[in-house]
């Protein structure tokens, strides 16, 4: 492949290195990961609510990965309550996973960052081997789509396996009781998903632009360089 064509390509995934590292950051700072809706059973069973007095008992949750609210609705209209999960919700959610998100969220963001800057190098500049070269380009480019995905599969398990949701409606409620009523992954939770889907275009970009995988070597250029060696 042409060397103007390489460069294109590795300024276009170097580009798309620096939105994932820009999105992610962004992400991480929001509450929008998570949004739904919960029920009040303690009060709709006390009313017998159903059909559309139900709704009286429906409020609105979302939570990112530092903070969240929710408004809870027991027959009396909508109360908000604003929390952190520093150091409020320390004690009732799953710690470990929950850090273990943030911690991948800050090493995807450091190696998206890595990447882009390898990218411009070897599109403006004379790249070799190693870390600067194409086993470098691959080595970021799965980290980063590896810590993607090990952020969406934590978060996940820890929204519907460990029942976040509930965990947080509940929070220092002594005499009502929450159940989830509805809850979905929102935009901030997506925007990983994307990165992690760019970090592994990234790496067919690579491929594209003419660099062999790393475990990949010629059998005849060993032999070659063999030879040469041989001749001297």
């Amino acid at each position: 492949m042409p060397a103007q064509q390489k460069k294109l390509i590795f300024c276009l995934a170097g580009v798309l290195s620096l939105a994932c590292a820009l999105g992610t950051a962004a992400a991480v700072g929001t509450q929008l990961w998570v949004r739904g809706t919960i029920l009040c059973t303690t009060g709709a069973l006390l009313v017998n609510a159903t059909g559309p007095e139900l709704h009286k008992f429906i409020g609105q949750i979302q939570y990112g990965l530092f903070s969240g609210q929710r408004v809870r609705q027991c027959g009396l209209g909508g109360r908000p309550f604003q929390f952190s999960f520093f150091p409020d919700l320390l004690k009732i959610i799953p710690a470990s996973i929950h850090v273990s998100v943030i911690l991948f969220c800050t090493i995807l963001i450091i190696f998206a960052l890595v990447g882009a800057g390898f990218f411009m190098f070897n599109a403006f500049g004379s790249p070799y081997e190693t870390l600067h070269g194409p086993i470098g380009l691959y080595l970021w480019s799965f980290i980063a789509c590896s810590c993607g995905c090990l952020i969406m599969i934590l978060f996940s398990s820890e929204v519907k396996i460990h029942h976040l949701s509930e965990k947080i409606a509940n929070f220092k409620e002594g005499t009502f009781t929450f159940k989830t009523h509805s809850e979905q992954f929102a935009n901030s939770f997506w925007t990983i998903l994307v990165c992690s889907l760019v970090h592994f275009i990234n790496a067919l970009l690579i491929r594209f632009a003419g660099f062999e995988f790393p475990f990949s070597k010629s059998k005849d250029s060993g032999t070659i360089t063999g030879a040469v060696d041989l001749m001297y």
